[in-house]
């Protein structure tokens, strides 16, 4: 029987792939995107696509209701990938930023999990994937909001595991490395109309990261999209998947570092890649 999955975010990068190549695979995907103009896109790819804006709850259970009533009320997977980087010193954020980061990155996904899960419990089986980040498990400096969510994201998929426990659903987190996507492109642009136009004692920094973070260079570490698919698939397949799938090197080993390592020293090498994260 073909299996079913919902990914969001996919406009582009890694949902795009992932639903690009999980259809290749012989799934039956929904491509969800917040725009209309990217739905539309997405259908003359070839792809099924469907309206889902994770900020809104009602687009998100008129989405849901809506995949529910082509597949006859099952589904077998959701992959949450929407989400965005909101770059910035801790003190220039604004609870303005940091509440519209917790919406798309955590509140979303929170959101159309918990309207999935009487779904998959019903049917008594299901993968809930998430696409975490490195920085879900360490942290970097200038990155606090998107590192707080990640964290938040984290600490949430744990427990749904747990409370999961027994009942046939499995509960996965990605966490990618460096990953070329629109990622960086989209948090420059958000940047610019935020931090930037504010005063900083943080601005020679800003100035920096406007030179690496923000107009990254081709480098061996950063792994395309399809790295992270492919993890997914494992994700997707595996009798017994992983709680956590760390994508790329510098992930794995920043993963390693992170267990074995005394804060003060974790510190040290954080505060030298302070401007390379996913």
């Amino acid at each position: 029987m073909q299996k079913t999955i919902l990914i969001t975010g996919c406009s582009s990068g890694i949902g795009l792939r992932s639903a690009t190549l999980l259809k290749e695979r012989g799934y039956r995907v929904f491509a969800a995107a917040r725009k209309i103009a990217d739905v539309e896109k997405l259908k003359s790819q070839g792809l099924e696509s469907i309206l889902l804006d994770v900020n809104d709850s009602a687009s998100i259970q008129e989405a849901l209701e809506q995949v529910l009533t082509l597949t006859g009320g099952t589904l077998d997977a959701l992959f949450n990938n929407a989400g965005y980087l909101q770059a910035g010193a801790v003190e220039d954020l604004s609870r303005e930023f940091d509440r519209a980061q917790f919406e798309t990155n955590v509140f979303g996904t929170m959101d159309l999990t918990r309207r999935v899960l009487p779904v998959m419990l019903k049917q008594g089986h299901g993968r809930i994937i998430q696409n975490s980040s490195i920085l879900g498990m360490i942290t970097l400096p200038y990155y606090g909001a998107y590192n707080a969510s990640k964290f938040a994201l984290e600490g949430y998929s744990n427990t749904l595991r747990l409370e999961l426990r027994g009942t046939n659903i499995h509960v996965v987190l990605i966490n990618p490395g460096p990953i070329y996507s629109n990622l960086r492109k989209n948090a420059y642009q958000l940047y610019q109309h935020t931090v930037a136009e504010q005063p900083s004692q943080h601005e020679r920094i800003y100035k920096k990261m406007e030179q690496s973070y923000f107009k990254p260079k081709k480098d061996f570490l950063t792994q395309q999209p399809d790295a992270v698919v492919k993890k997914l698939i494992h994700a997707l397949e595996s009798k017994h998947p992983r709680a956590h799938y760390y994508v790329g090197f510098p992930a794995q080993l920043l993963a390693i570092l992170r267990r074995l390592l005394p804060d003060s020293a974790l510190d040290w090498v954080l505060s030298r890649i302070a401007h390379q994260p996913q």
